[in-house]
């Protein structure tokens, strides 16, 4: 499948793989040239720095999700707690691997800026998604079902396993039962 890709997008493929299993700072730059099979001089082409291609690998990241996530979603009558089953599923096809975006945040320097703005800005979209869907309610709802749901990320990666995301999901539906809307 890479064979058919061009060369930056063959470059973008083997990264978004290797940044999401290995980490950033555990990949390089020879391994990433080697799996894609592009010379060095390609890859400084199109990614003057590392740094630059993991901009790229976010940016492909945030696309990826948010198109799984509206795909799951679709038809769900209560996408806010729908979006807990689709951690659910991502937890068994990705084995716990967790938030590519949070998972980057403990690996980049500061001065590394062009990630943070990539990984707060599918922070805030996921955020702006928890608003819209609860518009009729306090605007701290959202921001305190945004939060759990980040907390069952963690926890679920941390320690393997669905409970956090299956009892957040709960806690969620319980204080969303219980509220009025505006």
């Amino acid at each position: 499948m890479l064979e058919k890709l061009g060369v930056k997008e063959r470059i973008v493929a083997v990264a978004t793989d290797l940044f999401h299993k290995q980490g950033y700072g555990s990949t390089g730059i020879n391994q990433i040239i080697e799996e894609a099979k592009v010379a060095k001089a390609s890859l400084y082409y199109h990614f003057k720095t590392k740094e630059d291609l993991c901009v790229a690998y976010l940016e492909k990241r945030h696309i990826d999700w948010c198109n799984a996530h509206n795909q799951f979603i679709v038809d769900k009558e209560d996408k806010v707690l729908a979006t807990f089953d689709l951690l659910v599923q991502d937890n068994e096809v990705n084995n716990y691997r967790g938030c590519s975006f949070i998972n980057l945040v403990s690996e980049i320097p500061t001065e590394q800026s062009q990630i943070l703005r990539q990984i707060q800005k599918h922070k805030k979209y996921l955020l702006l998604f928890f608003q819209q869907q609860l518009i009729d309610f306090e605007e701290d709802l959202a921001f305190t079902v945004y939060s759990l749901f980040e907390n069952a990320i963690v926890e679920s990666q941390i320690f393997k396993s669905q409970e956090s995301v299956h009892r957040l999901k709960k806690t969620v539906a319980q204080l969303l039962s219980t509220l009025s809307p505006k």
